[in-house]
């Protein structure tokens, strides 16, 4: 059977660690938006509700299921439409202020808002050339409940080049003085899991940071891991399924769709029932690598909507209902979701996050 096994003491740990790098001063927000990173967000809510101040999500539909499982503050982040507003408001949601269009309905409902700035992104938020007039609009509006100002940094895998960040900090707060002077009380919030590791060692003076990857146990770049490795920050997840079944080919038999391999000889192989529709990814066919009785073996041929083949050379006793590792440790072999990213041309948050909902989740 396969499942997702999802470490609640990696993230208790892991939250622990992050509110001792920012102090006690500073609010620790989790993201479990896309489904908590694929850990799951209910798990992910169930394990660490008590380690963490509010949480940070994305739309309308993750709000109304992160309030199945904990009334703790919700940061609404991304896009909500007008027709979810109200109910957003009655969940207690606090949601993303960054154009004019929104102040009518934010007015109209009494909206808790976080001020987005635009400091150099290019996403969702507020140029600040169009800050002033968006203010006086703002101010004709007293219904609208103001939190905080909050921007995202963009660039701090590369903890060696911070001329872009550091001109995006001096944009943020050219921003937040002119915020201030009209909501003196208000909360700031700039940092996700990478400005965590960094920033906010240096600076101090903003009152929340919101973390995403690293709650999870993850470092934003290998670089950050590397420069950052006091963090101790630990893995959660662990993928695993079992050997469908274990058979012995001939040499010039094909493997998989589309003839991308043939085995040359008589090979044993094993038949892994995960594929693409599961969120494994159909690039790694032929590429990626499995571990089977602590062994890594490769994978051979299409890897398949429901299924694919790997090589169990490296596994001479293997039989049908082994457990395999996809993502995770077993015995002294890791597959870790950088691995699994660079075969894919693509980041670790993309892996986590394309790890189908349907698979069972637990907290051990």
């Amino acid at each position: 059977m396969s499942s997702i096994q999802i470490s609640q003491a990696a993230l208790i740990h892991n939250c622990k660690q992050l509110k001792r790098l920012v102090g006690p001063n500073t609010k620790l927000t989790a993201v479990v938006k896309a489904n908590a990173y694929g850990h799951g967000l209910k798990e992910v809510v169930s394990a660490i509700d008590s380690e963490v101040d509010a949480y940070h999500i994305d739309d309308y539909l993750e709000l109304v299921e992160l309030r199945k499982h904990t009334q703790k503050r919700a940061l609404v982040l991304g896009y909500v439409s007008t027709e979810d507003i109200q109910s957003a408001v009655e969940m207690d949601g606090e949601l993303a202020l960054y154009d004019f269009w929104q102040l009518p309905y934010f007015e109209k409902y009494g909206v808790n808002a976080h001020i987005e700035i635009d400091a150099l992104l290019g996403r969702l938020g507020l140029q600040p050339e169009s800050l002033d007039e968006f203010l006086i609009e703002l101010s004709k509006r007293n219904s609208i409940k103001i939190q905080s100002a909050y921007s995202h940094f963009s660039n701090l895998e590369d903890a060696h080049h911070l001329e872009h960040t550091k001109a995006q900090i001096s944009c943020f707060e050219q921003a937040v003085s002119k915020v201030k002077r009209m909501f003196p009380g208000i909360d700031t919030h700039m940092s996700a899991t990478g400005g965590t590791l960094t920033i906010e060692r240096e600076h101090s003076g903003y009152g929340m940071v919101r973390a995403g990857i690293g709650i999870y146990g993850l470092y934003t770049s290998q670089m950050l891991a590397k420069e950052c490795q006091d963090a101790n920050l630990q893995p959660a997840l662990r993928w695993t399924t079992d050997l469908a079944t274990v058979k012995t080919i001939p040499a010039g038999h094909p493997v998989g769709y589309s003839l991308t391999f043939i085995a040359k000889e008589s090979m044993r192989i094993g038949i892994i029932p995960i594929g693409y529709s599961d969120g494994y990814d159909r690039g790694l066919s032929n590429k990626i690598e499995v571990l089977v009785n602590g062994q890594r073996c490769r994978s051979i041929g299409r890897i398949a909507m429901n299924m694919f083949a790997i090589d169990l050379t490296n596994a001479p006793a293997a039989k049908a209902g082994d457990e395999v590792v996809l993502l995770g440790t077993q015995g002294d072999e890791t597959i870790s979701a950088e691995e699994l990213a660079e075969k894919m041309n693509t980041i670790h948050y993309e892996v986590l996050c394309r790890i189908s909902p349907l698979l069972k989740r637990e907290i051990v």
